[in-house]
């Protein structure tokens, strides 16, 4: 006699009574992109870190922080390697909250290179507040924080669509074949022409999808190029050391084997 199944019954059940409930919150892998700082010698595209910082900053800083960069990494190497001029001019153009002063009162002045990312909100309350009641998270850790890296942004980034047939979204939420469960509060912020490159490249939206995906992987391992020099070091290392260790046995068993 065979033993009843009651989840394999459910399962039947809800792929045939409730097809769209099903489909509807499939999960597809991310688009797999053949990124420049991926592999043992991967580095970072300085053109692409720079424009994908324009992008952060004239579309997705209105919503996102990115609380654990200053305005002086941007200068730094490895990273985007703006000019310390460039560096100090970004930072001046956002107004930072500083104080006390003398009289006890807070105020603004403009940033200086030490100073950290600005946030778009004094707070996560204020943030949410701001965006119907979803908490936009800080991007600067994001590409770290979430499975798949910068694939899975990359692809949430391209990946809107008009739902299918039989799916329903609430008020002020998008579908997005992606992201987890499809749904997402995120507008689609990407158009071709969108912003306007200083180097002159054409702003497609898998343009800046892609820029500003690299910028936001450096952002949350600015030392992944010094760790993949560290890395091809050490394995040269071990191989001049494997061929010194052999060639050393290599000659004491020669030895041994003259002498018996």
């Amino acid at each position: 006699m065979k033993k009843f199944n009651l989840k394999k019954l459910l399962a039947v059940a809800l792929i045939t009574f409730f097809p769209n409930l099903i489909n509807s919150a499939e999960q597809i892998d991310p688009i797999k992109v053949n990124w420049s700082f991926k592999g043992l010698t991967g580095k970072f595209d300085r053109a692409s870190l720079q424009r994908g910082f324009q992008v952060y900053k004239e579309v997705c800083s209105s919503c996102h922080s990115m609380q654990y960069l200053s305005y002086r990494n941007l200068g730094e190497p490895g990273g985007p390697e703006f000019s310390d001029e460039e560096v100090k001019a970004i930072a001046a153009s956002f107004e930072v909250t500083d104080g006390p002063d003398n009289q006890g009162e807070m105020f603004t002045r403009p940033g200086r290179p030490s100073d950290m990312f600005v946030s778009p909100h004094p707070n996560k309350e204020a943030a949410a507040a701001a965006n119907g009641g979803a908490y936009p998270p800080d991007m600067s850790v994001l590409v770290k924080a979430r499975k798949g890296g910068a694939n899975y942004i990359y692809s949430v980034l391209v990946g809107y669509e008009d739902p299918p047939p039989g799916v329903k979204l609430d008020q002020g939420v998008y579908y997005n074949k992606y992201m987890i469960g499809n749904k997402i509060k995120m507008p689609n912020n990407l158009e071709d022409g969108l912003v306007e490159y200083a180097d002159g490249t054409e702003s497609t939206v898998d343009q800046m999808a892609k820029d500003v995906t690299t910028f936001l992987a450096w952002s949350a391992e600015p030392e992944l190029e010094e760790r993949h020099k560290l890395g091809v070091k050490v394995i040269i290392y071990l191989i001049l050391l494997t061929i010194l260790v052999y060639l050393s046995m290599k000659k004491i068993w020669s030895r041994i084997d003259s002498e018996m």
